[in-house]
C-alpha cells in the first residue's frame, strides 16, 4: 500500500469514528434533555406549595348576607334591628362569643340597655321577625361603637336561629355593612360568618 493509499483509509477511519462520536454525543444530549422534561419538571412543580389558599370565612369582599329585619329604614326614626344568624350560617358550630362589627357610616347611639341575645324567629309569609326567647347574655358596646360583642352565659347550640336585637334611631341615609364573627367553644379565636347589609332612606 502506497504512501497515498494509507493515507486515505486513515481519512476514512476518522470520519467514520467522528461521525460515530457525533451520534453518541447527539444520543446523549437528547437523552439528558429528555429526562429533565420527564422527571426533573414535574417532581419541583409537585414539591412547591401553592401560593394562594382560599379561605371564604377570611375573605371580606365576598360575604354572605344575613337575614335581618328593621322596622323602620327612614333616618333619624326609632327603630327596632332583628339581625340573625341562622344555623346554615354557621354550620353546627356553637356559639360563646359573637362579635359584630359597625361600620363608621352608622352614625347612631348605641345603647347595650336597649339590645337583647335572642332565639329568634324568621319572619315569612305568615310570621313576623321577632324574639321568641331572651338568651341571657353580657352585651357590651365599645367607647367608639364600632364594636358590639354579646356573650352568652353558656354558650348556645349550633341548632336554633340567634340575633340581637336592638331598639335605636336610625342613622344617616346609606347603605350600612355590619360584620359579625362566632367564635365557638374550644376555638381560640372568632371565624367570620357575614354581613347584614342595612338600607336606611336609601331608594
Amino acid at each position: 500500500m502506497t504512501s497515498l493509499q494509507r493515507l486515505r483509509s486513515l481519512g476514512r477511519r476518522g470520519l467514520r469514528s467522528g461521525a460515530c462520536l457525533a451520534a453518541v454525543a447527539a444520543t446523549g444530549l437528547s437523552l439528558l434533555a429528555g429526562s429533565a422534561l420527564t422527571s426533573g419538571t414535574p417532581a419541583r412543580a409537585q414539591s412547591t406549595p401553592s401560593i394562594w389558599q382560599y379561605t371564604w370565612g377570611n375573605d371580606r369582599n365576598s360575604l354572605r348576607e344575613l337575614y335581618h329585619y328593621v322596622s323602620d329604614t327612614q333616618p333619624q326614626k326609632r327603630a327596632e334591628y332583628y339581625l340573625l344568624v341562622e344555623p346554615k350560617d354557621r354550620g353546627r358550630n356553637g356559639i360563646l362569643k359573637l362579635r359584630i362589627e359597625v361600620p363608621k357610616t352608622f352614625d347612631a347611639a348605641l345603647d347595650p340597655k336597649r339590645m337583647k341575645f335572642c332565639v329568634m324567629q324568621k319572619g315569612g309569609m305568615t310570621k313576623r321577625t321577632g324574639c321568641k326567647e331572651v338568651i341571657p347574655a353580657t352585651i357590651e358596646v365599645s367607647a367608639d361603637g364600632r364594636r358590639i360583642e354579646v356573650i352568652p352565659e353558656t354558650p348556645v347550640s349550633g341548632k336554633p336561629t340567634v340575633g340581637l336585637y336592638m331598639n335605636v334611631f336610625n342613622p344617616s341615609a346609606a347603605f350600612h355593612k355590619f360584620t359579625v364573627e362566632s367564635q365557638a367553644p374550644g376555638m381560640p379565636i372568632p371565624s367570620l360568618v357575614g354581613q347584614w347589609t342595612i338600607q336606611i332612606g336609601v331608594g
